[in-house]
């Protein structure tokens, strides 16, 4: 008996996209009480995404590693250089001393639907010979990540089973594009788990080879999330929005007349339920933008301006 056509969809994607996915090992120092320093050792994938050996993983798999090594599917290793990071997206890029690498070509995770087949490729529990293949669908779209502090960009969420050693390989359509990168599982959940848009990935890239690193705009501020039974307790006058904390000296949003105490509400024509929707859009303005923030203060609401200016700080994600 013959495949069927959606057989023959799913064979082909995993035939093209196969090569280009590998597996990294990581190797970090840390200390232990009993032996001093002593080297522990992770697995993760990646994807190669550029035939010159640029290739694109988490930033959780090579983080503080002294060593990367990268494994590909045709028995080739190459050691590793971390040539950019972005721990508040978790996207990473690995450089390896190649040329006619076998490579992935990036898709675009604006156009995908909920209820969308999907195939999640990578180098699972770490073990040996081709990368595993599992299908799902998508399940949402624009998903923050459980059990972190700080996401720029909204996740896709699927059900195609990801394990660990699954960090940092390919989400991939039919068509055997990647339109994500798997980034992390929810142990207590069935079927659950999360990888970063594709979009995401470009945009990263492009900021690494342009500038060296991630350069983000800047309020200056520090804020909690306005619900209602935040705003019953301390008799808030709107139920959703970001209340202002703290306002640095000499930031942005101090200049603006920003101060402790103050409502953000809408960042241009955006509402803010939260902190999120408000790092989300800054993810999307760009350094000396001249942007509009609608604010409340003791009742009344305001609007002023200010020009966006680069953050002085390296932003990370903290997981627990």
């Amino acid at each position: 008996m013959g495949l069927t056509e959606l057989e023959r969809q799913i064979t082909g994607a995993v035939e093209r996209l196969s090569e280009s996915v590998v597996g990294i090992d990581s190797t970090r120092l840390t200390r232990d009480n009993r032996f001093g320093v002593v080297p522990v050792e992770g697995q993760g994938s990646g994807v190669i995404i550029d035939p010159r050996g640029i290739i694109v993983t988490n930033n959780h798999v090579i983080d503080d590693a002294t060593r990367v090594q990268v494994n590909l599917k045709d028995g080739r290793t190459f050691v590793g250089e971390v040539t950019g990071t972005d721990p508040a997206t978790d996207v990473a890029l690995v450089k390896v001393e190649a040329e006619d690498l076998p490579f992935a070509t990036l898709g675009d995770s604006e156009k995908l639907k909920v209820g969308q087949i999907v195939l999640a490729i990578g180098n699972a529990l770490g073990l040996p010979g081709a990368p595993t293949v599992s299908m799902g669908l998508i399940g949402a779209l624009g998903r923050p990540l459980p059990g972190t502090d700080f996401v720029v960009e909204g996740l896709i969420q699927t059900d195609a089973a990801i394990n660990p050693g699954n960090s940092g390989g390919p989400l991939a359509d039919l068509g055997g594009k990647v339109i994500g990168m798997n980034t992390a599982m929810i142990p207590f959940a069935q079927g659950m788990g999360f990888a970063i848009p594709s979009e995401t990935i470009k945009r990263i890239m492009d900021q690494i080879a342009r500038n060296g690193r991630v350069v983000r705009p800047w309020l200056g501020i520090s804020g909690t999330d306005v619900n209602r039974s935040v705003a019953r307790r301390y008799n808030l006058a709107v139920e959703q929005g970001v209340l202002l904390v703290e306002v640095i000296h000499g930031a942005p949003a101090r200049e603006a007349g920003l101060r402790v105490g103050d409502i953000l509400v809408k960042i241009e024509e955006l509402r803010l339920e939260g902190m999120k929707d408000l790092v989300g859009a800054l993810s999307r303005l760009s350094i000396g933008d001249d942007v509009s923030l609608q604010f409340v203060r003791n009742g009344t609401s305001y609007e002023t301006r200010l020009k966006l200016r680069e953050s002085p700080e390296r932003l990370v994600v903290r997981r627990r």
